[in-house]
């Protein structure tokens, strides 16, 4: 029973001397897994057909020999350059017809045969050669499917496409003419061969077409995927398969929730915004999405950065005790291993000036004594592993709504899904409320409130589902703008919020979304901004109202009875103070309590085990604080055991507690 610690780890870039001391440094921060030949196929295979597997060779008996697992990958994220000197017709094309060229990593088609094709001959080779070898935990396939290649525009794509629509339309010409609307601009297809990608053109492309280009575009990343995992299944059906995910504040090309099914272990890649002051509420929402995409089980955190990234306008250092305070946050949020980009710093490359466990000033720098510190404090949480999480609240989440949301023509473009869903978590966190994330249709049983802050589309499924929950007695929150289209981006007729005006109670006939910078009052003595419109009751209950603008007097957050249980509409964005009053009375309502009441800024989330549960405490605030906690409690990671009763957080640090697991 461990937490997985390491790190990418590439000893390609170093003379062999050098893995020695990699090594024997590995021990000494507490290593217990790497990531090995994600960017090795040019040594590899030097030639088509060609394999020289001698590093890999000696670097695996390395790991083994030293008590490191291997995380061995398929290096499919970077084919070299003789690959692309022999099939040309694999690179990318981007939405304005120009081929890119190879130079850096992931620069090839996703649908080209070529490219799959030299992918699984060298992941049959790996899996042959090392299915049998000690050091090997886990295929790591790929890296970051859809990083920098989410869509290809060329015609091997626009084949690709034309086969998904045919097998999603049933082969039907009128069915996809329908689902696009296509009688609109004379769009309207006689011929498959007509259907291209949404490549450039001198106007708004059809909303549909650029939706349903996104699926595609995400299931053609995750044939690869699937693919891979199959030839390494044959070989070793024992060893797990994973990929790293990167949920995350600057990537939404891919719809993991059909990909999460797909992998034996779900990990992901998280990276802070160097322009975010509270960076520690983007690690806590991507760690419970994580966790929620893994059906509530642990998951493995493959990629954050001990210190600056090197990606970003400015890249800035962590401050003292940001390196543990983010590692540890992630383990709270259910991750069961803690890894970096990377092991040791590069020199060369376009990824030098990225921090490393072992960075470029060595082992007397305050990131090695973090790091080092950091693998004694896993250790310290082994019995932590395989604990899951415990939430009475439910976020809706659903990359297809947020494709939608964000396609041009809509009646505000300042509108963005990510900014609304964390404006909404946000105050949970804050409450120290344990959330999940679920999708439109899952299984609500096991919530009492259900937040839904921004669906624009959603099918007839998930609206029944929702409101469903409702019905049954529970309370459903919807934010403005939701259910307005449906699967296909067809507005829902008959007034907003389309598919959710009869169980809310209301019906709008106009949006007006609010310029920049545009305020109104509201009649709690808050403001809004960014949108509202002219609610209508039909039923429900007026709770504030907007006290000027052409809306005055207009309801902007209404409440209806709908069955045994509550809907809520909040059409409008309130500022933050207001909006977090309202969902602090929404969550009492409904039974809602915090997994532990504690001083401002200081997180507090728990961890379910089968006799005990864990208290995760963080002062992100730097005040430090004293806890209350159960009698017998005790704080793993000083061992302390007279806790009397509470537990002091020191400033800026973490404590673990462990408590008599509770019955609720």
């Amino acid at each position: 029973m461990t937490i997985a610690y390491g790190g990418d780890y590439n000893p390609e870039q170093w003379p062999e001397e050098v893995w020695v001391e990699d090594m024997r440094l590995m021990r000494e921060a507490g290593v217990t897994m790497v990531s090995i030949g994600i960017f090795s196929w040019a040594l590899l295979e030097p030639a088509e057909g060609v394999y020289d597997f001698t590093l890999l060779d000696r670097v695996l008996d390395l790991l083994q020999h030293n008590g490191i697992a291997a995380d061995l990958a398929t290096p499919s994220a970077a084919p070299p350059a003789w690959f692309f000197r022999a099939h040309p017709e694999a690179l990318p094309v981007d939405r304005d017809g120009r081929r890119l060229s190879y130079g850096s990593r992931q620069t090839f088609c996703p649908s080209s045969p070529a490219y799959r094709a030299a992918a699984l001959r060298m992941a049959g080779e790996l899996a042959r050669r090392y299915a049998e070898h000690p050091a090997v935990a886990m295929w790591h396939i790929h890296n970051e499917y859809g990083c920098h290649n989410p869509a290809c525009y060329c015609d091997e794509s626009a084949e690709a496409f034309r086969r998904w629509l045919r097998a999603r339309y049933g082969d039907s010409l009128p069915a996809l003419n329908t689902a696009w609307g296509t009688t609109f601009w004379s769009q309207w297809y006689y011929d498959w061969n007509e259907v291209l990608p949404p490549r450039a053109t001198g106007a708004v492309p059809n909303p549909t077409h650029q939706l349903d280009w996104r699926r595609f575009c995400s299931d053609e990343l995750l044939s690869l995927y699937t693919a891979e995992r199959e030839v390494l299944r044959e070989a070793a059906p024992a060893i797990p398969a994973t990929t790293n995910f990167m949920v995350m504040f600057n990537f939404d090309a891919l719809d993991y929730w059909r990909w999460a099914p797909e992998l034996d272990v779900v990990s992901n890649d998280h990276y802070l915004r160097s322009t975010d002051p509270e960076s520690e509420i983007d690690i806590a929402m991507s760690g419970d999405l994580v966790r929620s995409l893994a059906g509530g089980r642990p998951w493995l955190l493959m990629e954050h950065s001990t210190g600056a990234v090197n990606w970003q306008p400015v890249n800035r250092a962590k401050t003292a005790g940001e390196l543990r305070r983010n590692a540890l946050a992630h383990v709270a949020h259910g991750a069961d291993g803690i890894a970096y980009f990377q092991w040791r710093a590069a020199k060369a490359g376009a990824e030098q000036w990225h921090s490393a466990m072992l960075p470029h000033a060595g082992t007397d720098s305050a990131i090695w004594r973090d790091v080092v510190q950091l693998g004694a404090d896993l250790r310290s949480l082994a019995e932590i592993e395989g604990s899951t999480g415990t939430a009475s609240v439910a976020v809706v989440w659903d990359w297809n709504a947020r494709w939608a949301l964000e396609l041009p023509s809509q009646p505000s473009e300042e509108l963005r899904y990510l900014d609304q869903v964390r404006s909404w978590y946000e105050p949970l966190w804050r409450s120290g409320v344990a959330v999940d994330f679920v999708r439109p249709d899952a299984d609500l049983s096991p919530y009492r409130l259900v937040l839904a802050p921004s669906l624009y589309l959603v099918d007839d499924t998930g609206a029944a589902n929702l409101t469903g929950f409702a019905a049954s007695g529970g309370t459903l929150v919807v934010g403005f703008h939701s259910g307005a289209v449906d699967e296909n981006c067809h507005v829902r007729l008959g007034g907003y919020p389309g598919a959710f005006r009869g169980a809310l109670g209301i019906r709008t006939d106009e949006l007006f979304p609010l310029l920049p910078g545009e305020s109104l009052g509201l009649s709690d003595g808050g403001t809004a901004s960014l949108w509202s419109e002219r609610v209508a009751l039909a039923g429900a209950e007026p709770i504030t109202s907007y006290t000027e603008g052409p809306l005055a007097g207009v309801p902007a957050i209404t409440r209806n009875t709908h069955g045994t249980g509550t809907a809520w509409y909040v059409a409008t964005r309130p500022d933050p103070a207001t909006l977090g009053a309202l969902l602090d009375r929404i969550r009492a309502e409904a039974g809602v309590e915090p997994v532990r009441v504690t001083p401002e800024g200081v997180e507090a989330v728990v961890r379910r085990g089968t006799d005990a549960d864990y208290l995760f405490l963080i002062d992100h605030g730097g005040r430090g604080a004293e806890v209350p906690v159960a009698a017998g409690a005790v704080e793993l990671l000083t061992g302390e055991r007279e806790l009397g009763g509470s537990v002091s957080v020191p400033p800026g640090g973490v404590a673990v507690v462990r408590e008599p697991r509770r019955l609720d």
